[in-house]
């Protein structure tokens, strides 16, 4: 029993050992360029390939194979990747969701070349680097790990590494090169991912998708190690592997022994939900990379040829009709991608979890082998299929409520891997599984046509989300997550919806594509499918249902009309080509093909007739860049100081100063009461950020808090606004406790709120961005055109808010605000990024609000405006506020 447990533990220090070095590799990628490498695990299955290449088939010496491997061609590819792909990520701002899509089209490109290269079998004939015991991995991965430490600590590039990663921007002033540790970082990964692959590749499965998903199952250890710690991440590596290796150990026998060998097989998988699931996670991006499929207008006649594309099939015969027949199924898979993804910004990897999840379900339920339900025909069985996969939506739905970025791209992930490993590839489940077509549809062109009749009912419902007041509010939600919730949009709901309609559409898209094959395959809805789905609609247009029939279209055609694995690597090469070309391919081969346009000019006699017409009336132009938004409220407002700070007079407590009326009446409606702060404290980690603050906000007031940076301006205006709970205290609106209100849910109560990092929603028209605020009016578009029109914004109605001067981005931010029809509005910085004029016109509209009843409370920065402004301003330092008082006696006393 000794010698058992012994050997087991040896051999678990192996497994430990591999996930080690996987896990050193991805933290000092990550703290050396910000980046979660996902093709980690692709780059350790192509140097695999790479050695077993050199040393079994040109029959190089195995020590100089590993060299040429791990010192040459391994660093290569991370330097690659650095200069060709994720450096110009970083001069674009380093944007992570950008990241992530690249980095996933990395792992396609690498997965899909592999195949193309290497052919899809599996191979069992990689050379063994190193001997078998695992005293040699360790030594290499405890080896690695010190000098990785010693390098960080001792060394000048150690602490230029620090420096990159505490502040990349502030290391570039104080002259770090940030691109030499970058790729330094790059080529490091590179070396461990190869190590891993060739020490892994003997004794796992080689093929371009086995060690690839291994891999990246390891993440776990460089999660829970916080992307920072090597100890850490290796004491977890070498504990689950021994844990892993120990648990074959138990016998339980029956149900029980099932499930722990199942467990232990796959503990690194479990590790990773819990990581991914339960721990704080890592990045804080809200919205993927807008595509230039968005924001282009759709082409004449687009819908009529993709009808005719769908119909030609129906005209095959044998093969090709079969083939054709997996093209629809795939389309509403990627249609549920449409949803959460495109038009709610969610990163979701896990959608061939739910595909096969109704794929499954449809099969169990045709052959009454679902617990408690009976035998059903096919097509009931179908919908019954879609309604049980529908509410595990929350599965990933949940985390993202909370997660953002990489943080939910982990737990989508997660899910997706835990589902396959769990379920799809068990034989309780799947075992003499059969499925079959229904009775009427049995031929390939009759179930064609039923497939192309749920295609178009799909492709009704998607249309149906992405318009109208649902459409506004997840483009809202996409575009800026924030921003919409202070519009008044029920965030976690939205998202929860679009994580469960995904999951329907996905199940339904998989028991299609099921019966179609008339056969449940796991491999069909393995994770690599999923990233690979995700990439395809991301570069192919995630907000387009066009795009989601192109990239079916194309990832069937293409494989089967070639060699497995074309389609992978053209999906892979337009991700990874997101750094060159941000909108896409579209924006690509607009670029590619501008040199052929050529612009048409008139003959002489066509001059001469032109000047011999009549001009044209001219319409009213919007404001360009150079004026700005100059006539803003100009109505309201002119006089010989146009362009100068408004100077409030002296008035008695209680006086208002004469100011023009706002037209909108039911801002008056004040019934809510007064918005006031109790002893708000906010601690972070120990520290204080606001000390026991008690602040109150009256109706038909203007209020403001000034102080330096860091005094706790931003804390408190979030908690009033619903952003940030206190960690004691309380915020009330007249009698009614609000402290744990969500913001949306304050916004519905009569608080408005602007931010002072523009919060628009540039997918979104300048009318459609002021409707979403409006959407719980009765009258919305009457509400809309007549904020509209009082901040001057109607000639700009149809133009996206995107592209736009500050000052017209502002306002618009502002009608949104006042399109609810709020009684107390929050103002973060309204002035930043206004010049004089249009500070001027907007100081005359928020006191023409106040003299309306409003109540106002506005963080400045600016002095000048605050003193020609407020009625009572409070100074705030070290989290304090320290004065308090008419903004006359204050801003006296401050100066």
């Amino acid at each position: 029993m000794a010698s058992l447990s012994y050997d087991l533990t040896l051999a678990g220090l192996s497994v430990g050992s591999a996930a080690a070095l996987t896990g050193i590799g991805l933290i000092v990628t990550h703290r050396a360029t910000g980046v979660l490498n996902f093709a980690h695990g692709a780059t350790a299955m192509l140097c695999a390939y790479v050695l077993r290449h050199l040393a079994t088939e040109w029959h190089w010496p195995l020590p100089l194979a590993a060299t040429a491997t791990l010192l040459l061609f391994a660093p290569a590819i991370g330097l690659l990747l650095d200069r060709a792909v994720f450096r110009p990520l970083a001069v674009l701002g380093g944007d992570p969701a950008r990241t992530l899509v690249a980095s996933i089209g990395v792992f396609v490109l690498l997965v899909g070349g592999a195949a193309l290269v290497w052919g899809p079998g599996a191979r069992d004939d990689a050379p063994e680097l190193l001997p078998g015991e695992p005293w040699t991995q360790l030594g290499a991965a405890v080896a690695l790990a010190a000098a990785v430490g010693a390098l960080t600590r001792w060394t000048r590039f150690g602490a230029d590494l620090r420096a990159v990663v505490d502040n990349r921007r502030l290391a570039v002033l104080s002259g770090i090169d940030a691109d030499r540790v970058a790729a330094a970082g790059w080529a490091f990964g590179s070396f461990t991912a190869g190590l891993t692959g060739v020490l892994l590749a003997p004794y796992v499965r080689l093929d371009p998708y086995g060690m690839p998903l291994l891999v990246m199952e390891v993440v776990a250890v460089a999660v829970l190690a916080g992307m920072r710690s090597l100890p850490v991440a290796m004491a977890v590596a070498l504990a689950l592997g021994v844990a892993q290796s120990q648990l074959t150990r138990l016998h339980p026998g029956g149900l029980p022994e099932q499930l722990l060998q199942t467990a232990s097989a796959n503990l690194f998988v479990i590790a990773l939900l819990i990581a991914a699931l339960l721990l704080p996670g890592i990045g804080s991006q809200d919205a993927l990379p807008r595509t230039a499929t968005a924001r282009v207008r759709m082409p004449p006649g687009a819908w009529t040829v993709a009808a005719a594309l769908f119909l030609i099939p129906l005209g095959f015969a044998g093969s090709d009709l079969t083939t054709a027949v997996q093209v629809p199924a795939l389309a509403v898979i990627l249609l549920s991608l449409v949803i959460v993804t495109g038009r709610g910004g969610q990163i979701s990897l896990g959608q061939a979890a739910y595909a096969g999840l109704g794929a499954l379900f449809t099969a169990l339920l045709a052959a009454g082998r679902f617990p408690g339900l009976p035998e059903l025909p096919h097509l009931p069985a179908l919908a019954v299929a879609v309604l049980l996969v529908a509410p595990l939506g929350v599965l990933t739905g949940w985390p993202a409520i909370s997660r953002h970025g990489l943080s939910l791209a982990l737990a989508t992930f997660a899910v997706g891997v835990g589902v396959s490993r769990f379920v799809f590839t068990q034989p309780y489940a799947t075992s003499a599984l059969t499925l079959d077509r229904p009775a009427a549809f049995t031929s390939d062109r009759t179930y064609y046509l039923l497939e192309l009749a749920l295609l178009t009912t799909s492709l009704l419902l998607v249309v149906a989300l992405r318009r109208g007041r649902t459409g506004r509010a997840l483009a809202a939600m996409r575009d800026h997550e924030a921003g919409a919730a202070a519009a008044g949009v029920p965030v976690p709901a939205l998202k929860l919806t679009a994580f469960v309609t995904g999951a329907a559409l996905a199940a339904l898209g998989g028991g299609m594509l099921a019966m179609g094959q008339r056969a449940f395959d796991a491999e069909a809805y393995d994770p690599i499918r999923g990233l690979l789905w995700f990439a395809a609609i991301t570069v192919l247009g995630a907000d387009s249902v066009l795009g989601a029939l192109t990239a079916a279209a194309l990832l069937v055609g293409l494989d089967a009309g070639t060699q497995g694995g074309l389609a992978a690597a053209l999906i892979g090469l337009l991700a990874v080509l997101i750094g060159r070309f941000p909108g896409g391919p579209y924006e690509a081969l607009r670029k590619a093909t501008h040199h052929f346009h050529r612009t048409p000019r008139l003959t002489p006699t066509g001059e001469r007739a032109r000047k011999a017409l009549p001009p044209p009336p001219t319409a009213p132009q919007p404001p360009n860049r150079r004026e700005g938004t100059r006539g803003f409220l100009r109505a309201q407002h002119s006089g010989p100081d146009e362009g100068a700070h408004p100077k409030r007079p002296h008035r008695r407590d209680g006086e208002h100063a004469e100011t023009p009326a706002a037209p909108h009446p039911k801002q008056t409606a004040c019934g809510a009461g007064t918005l006031r702060a109790h002893h708000l404290t906010v601690t972070y980690d120990g520290f204080t950020a606001l000390d026991d603050v008690t602040l109150t906000v009256p109706p038909g007031r203007i209020t403001a808090i000034v102080g330096p940076n860091g005094a706790g301006k931003s804390t408190l205006f979030h908690c009033l606004a619903g952003t940030l709970s206190p960690t004691s205290g309380r915020v009330e609106l007249g009698t009614r406790d609000i402290t744990a209100l969500p913001a949306h849910a304050r916004t519905r109560t009569g608080l408005a709120r602007t931010f002072q990092d523009l919060a628009v929603f540039p997918s979104l028209t300048i009318a459609e961005n002021v409707q979403v605020g409006a959407d719980r009016q009765s009258d919305p578009q009457s509400t809309v055109t007549r904020i509209l029109r009082l901040l001057d914004l109607t000639t700009l109605r149809a133009s996206p808010a995107t592209d736009l001067p500050t000052g017209t981005l502002r306002r618009t931010e502002l009608a949104r605000a006042l399109a609810g029809t709020p009684h107390t509005l929050l103002l973060d910085e309204p002035a930043a990024g206004l010049d004089a004029a249009e500070v001027t016109t907007l100081a005359t509209l928020l006191r023409a609000l106040a003299a309306d009843g409003m109540a106002l409370l506005v963080v400045e920065h600016d002095l000048d405006l605050v003193a020609g402004l407020a009625d009572t301003v409070h100074v705030m330092a070290a989290g304090r506020i320290v004065t308090s008082g008419p903004a006359d006696q204050v801003l006296e006393e401050a100066h």
